[in-house]
């Protein structure tokens, strides 16, 4: 093999692994979708910071394939509902999931 076939090779050998890497999997996001759910975390993040109750900044606020999952404590179940409410209305997402706590 000559040096030109073989660096031909290697280039096709690291296109193909970008390629592969950057695909999706049942349990991983492709990397466009991963900066798509990293901008609907912080927009979700963004509203309950900006929410007039001023109790949901505590929220977690995780992001996978569109679908927002919300958890931690609330004071009560009008809290629950508000960050559902206010998650739910943020452009991109798919569903909530919202596994917050209200305390006791």
């Amino acid at each position: 093999m000559t040096i030109r076939n073989v660096a031909k090779m290697l280039l096709v050998a690291t296109v193909l692994a970008t390629v592969a890497a950057c695909t999706a999997s049942p349990t991983k996001e492709s990397t466009g979708e991963y900066v798509d759910n990293t901008v609907i975390t912080t927009k979700v993040k963004s509203a309950l910071a900006q929410d007039s109750l001023g109790t949901l900044v505590d929220v977690e606020v995780s992001t996978f394939r569109d679908v927002v999952q919300l958890s931690g404590f609330v004071d009560s179940e009008e809290d629950k509902a508000r960050a559902e409410e206010l998650a739910s209305a943020v452009d991109g997402v798919a569903s909530v999931d919202n596994s917050l706590i209200v305390k006791q």
